[in-house]
């Protein structure tokens, strides 16, 4: 009878806790989320009128919606160099996409990561999805395992991550086989050959997203950082050279009937796609009792993308903004942020603040309660997620810089934005966001001052690195300026 005591007297204390979670930690889990070339403008809370994402949408009116947030760069590695490592692109070790010599697109051992030092906070940690800051070569230096993930499911070389139906994934550093048969394209990126799939059967990114769940079922009771690097939008480049659609989906669900292409049905069915599987992690997070427990950030890696034969202009993916893809102008780098943390962060806030990839680094040390690497360009934006009173420090100013099209350079102070192409030598237009958001006109000429602060500001955020020296000459047609308009 005393034993039978002791037992219902333990499954009383136990069974709340496997129900409801563990009890509120000082040190939160963290999940971000970031998709690979979406849009300031593809989420309907930020203006999108054609593609549904009602769970994104329902995660800005509960918590943040950044409207002043940048990515690390406009273009994948580089972005996501800047995205682990807490420092801008004129010091951060990965500048760009390698092409051919993948050895310049891998972080060092030298590299401290976000996951490194949430891992040495106690927190266990997982990437899924696409890496590409290293690859499957001999020495190197920059696989996710060897970077501070405890676990890593998906993608290592980008041009691999195209593909959605791949033959394998990679499961920490052993490729996992799937069902798929690829046909190659002949031409390789960083030792990798691209290609399409002539058998579709294993869809990659419904995969990463069961690995995010495992995780996050098996990580429960601890706290833990998962990275959730989804591939959506981005379109297979090569799958578009040999089949002509890009936009590689199971199906195009509520888009089926509508009335456009299907690479435009494709686009959108993509990005529906991601947003109710965002739901059935938030979900998951309420069924096991720690979603107060839970900081769920979204993002995207930089902005649009015209690519797999889609339309751009069917869902106006950048909105009010200038640009797209590999370029400086808003569009290029300005993308969504939306912060959730039931019961802590604030609801339904719409925040100015200006921050950028970088600022994951100090955000997720101070809530891990651990000290910031002494080399970065980081400022923590915890004040603004925890609500608090205290005043939100700012950067002095963002840059950026970009190795492509002849090369480009960008500031952010306030409420102007400089443009420099090519890099160091070209004239420096000058934009104030504040009027003039879509950058169309450029005031360099009535405002030297600001222009000599700018320049100065270009020269001392850029460490050479031996990598990457910018050569070629500036693209002739650059994108039209915008109409400026706000879509909040």
């Amino acid at each position: 009878m005393i034993k039978r005591f002791i037992l219902l007297t333990l499954m009383f204390v136990v069974l709340p806790l496997t129900a409801e979670g563990r009890e509120p930690l000082d040190k939160p889990n963290i999940i971000f989320i970031m998709a690979d070339d979406l849009g300031y403008g593809d989420l309907g809370c930020y203006g999108q009128e054609e593609i549904k994402t009602p769970v994104l949408d329902k995660m800005a009116r509960g918590g943040i919606q950044f409207r002043n947030f940048y990515a690390g760069c406009t273009v994948c590695a580089s972005s996501r160099s800047v995205l682990m490592t807490g420092q801008h692109m004129g010091h951060t070790w990965v500048r760009g996409n390698a092409g051919a010599d993948m050895s310049v697109q891998t972080l060092r051992s030298a590299d401290v990561t976000v996951a490194e030092r949430l891992k040495a906070a106690g927190y266990s940690t997982a990437l899924c999805g696409k890496w590409g800051l290293g690859d499957a070569v001999p020495g190197n230096t920059g696989l996710p395992n060897d970077q501070g993930f405890d676990f890593f499911y998906g993608y290592l070389n980008q041009v691999h991550a195209h593909n959605y139906y791949p033959e394998f994934l990679w499961r920490n550093k052993q490729q996992e086989m799937l069902r798929n048969v690829v046909q190659g394209v002949g031409r390789s990126y960083g030792g990798f050959e691209g290609g399409w799939a002539t058998k579709r059967i294993d869809y990659s990114h419904d995969l990463v997203v069961e690995e995010a769940v495992g995780f996050i079922e098996r990580s429960k009771d601890a706290p833990f950082f998962l990275y959730l690097a989804l591939t959506i939008p981005h379109a297979n480049n090569e799958g578009t050279r040999g089949t002509g659609d890009g936009q590689e989906v199971p199906d195009y669900g509520i888009y089926k009937d509508k009335n456009w292409k299907q690479q435009d049905k494709g686009q959108a069915a993509m990005i529906t796609r991601m947003d109710s599987d965002i739901g059935r992690l938030n979900a998951l997070l309420e069924k096991l009792g720690i979603a107060e427990n839970t900081v769920v950030m979204f993002t995207s890696d930089n902005g649009h993308h015209n690519e797999g034969g889609h339309n751009p202009e069917t869902f106006d993916p950048n909105g009010p903004l200038r640009g797209m893809k590999r370029d400086l102008y808003e569009g290029g780098i300005r993308v969504p942020l939306i912060a959730h943390w039931p019961g802590t962060a604030p609801k339904g806030v719409v925040s100015d603040h200006i921050g950028y990839f970088g600022d994951l680094m100090a955000t997720a040390c101070e809530l891990a309660g651990i000290d910031v690497p002494r080399k970065t360009d980081s400022v923590s934006f915890t004040p603004i997620l925890k609500n608090r009173k205290q005043a939100q420090r700012q950067h002095k100013y963002l840059y950026w810089e970009f190795y492509e099209q002849g090369s480009k350079q960008a500031v952010r102070e306030g409420k102007w934005k400089a443009v420099r192409m090519p890099m160091h030598t070209g004239p420096i237009e000058l934009y104030d966001l504040k009027a003039d958001l879509g950058e169309a006109s450029n005031v360099a000429a009535k405002h030297p001052d600001v222009v000599k602060r700018m320049d100065q500001y270009m020269k001392h955020s850029h460490v050479p690195n031996k990598n990457w020296v910018p050569r070629g000459t500036v693209r002739q047609n650059q994108p039209k300026p915008g109409d400026g308009k706000p879509r909040f």
